[in-house]
């Protein structure tokens, strides 16, 4: 079973292999989880002034991971991808997958991106070594991508403006008036939500939205990404613990840096998937 954004620890644990995306910086290609990371892709991006381009897996990646999996024992796969209306990832898990075509492999648009798609993966998981059947380990991730909702809230337009989707001057004149702008996730596209002023108000914005559309449900799972700042993330899970009627873990982790070069340093988001 594969996904990509998904902590390296966390994937180990549960036997989910990662299929990164790759970042190109001119003729340098890294690899996400490998060579490359939150910190070094921001201070390169600091050091030159300019972003990376992102590569998706290709089919010959997806094909060994496949590969390896069913030499490791597998009877059959799940492939999650991240919304295949940001990147091309999915594409290639399908070519892969049809390269292979007398193995059983289910290759997913999660229509999510980072922990929404981890969480889908988990809880195929837990279904599979609990016994469940494939049949069942989809249905239980489909419903988990189906009810994730995500809010962002960046700490710099930085990186809006080196992506071309801010100029400078509207970046300088939200800078003066300190407005931070507030991230959802809409029909698997990261989108502008709202923009508020300071970055304290657009986490407690977060938050009151999250709690507007729980409507009284608890939440069934709940993760904080962020990108290159954990302790601002840990600290941000303390308040949405005491705000919000919370799973008893909340996992904690990287945007990672196919995601986090279009946010830039400091981006914290609030992933919560409500009980049914």
């Amino acid at each position: 079973m594969y996904v990509i954004s998904l902590s390296a620890d966390v994937a180990h644990s549960y036997n989910i292999q990662l299929v990164p995306i790759g970042i190109n910086f001119g003729d340098e290609s890294f690899t996400t989880g490998v060579d490359i990371d939150d910190a070094r892709l921001f201070e390169r991006v600091n050091r030159t002034g300019k972003l990376p381009t992102t590569a998706a897996p290709s089919p010959e990646q997806f094909l060994r991971a496949y590969q390896q999996a069913f030499e490791g024992g597998a009877d059959a796969i799940i492939c999650y991808c991240i919304s295949a209306k940001m990147s091309a990832t999915y594409g290639a898990a399908v070519l892969a997958r049809e390269m292979l075509p007398d193995r059983e492999i289910e290759v997913i648009d999660t229509n999510n991106v980072s922990l929404g798609q981890g969480f889908m993966a988990l809880a195929a998981a837990d279904v599979i070594h609990s016994g469940g059947s494939m049949t069942q380990a989809l249905e239980v991730s489909q419903s988990i991508g189906q009810r994730a909702l995500l809010f962002g809230a960046l700490s710099t337009l930085k990186f809006l403006v080196l992506g071309g989707r801010l100029t400078k001057f509207q970046a300088n004149m939200a800078g003066l008036l300190d407005i931070r702008p507030v991230l959802t996730l809409n029909d698997g596209r990261l989108e502008m939500l709202e923009r508020t002023r300071t970055h304290k108000k657009a986490l407690a914005r977060m938050i009151e939205l999250m709690s507007n559309t729980l409507n009284g449900r608890p939440l069934e799972k709940l993760g904080i990404v962020h990108t290159d700042c954990l302790d601002e993330a840990q600290d941000f899970a303390e308040q949405v613990r005491t705000a919000l009627p919370c799973p008893a873990e909340i996992m904690i982790s990287e945007f990672t840096p196919g995601l986090s070069v279009h946010t830039g340093p400091g981006m914290l988001g609030l992933l919560g998937v409500p009980a049914r």
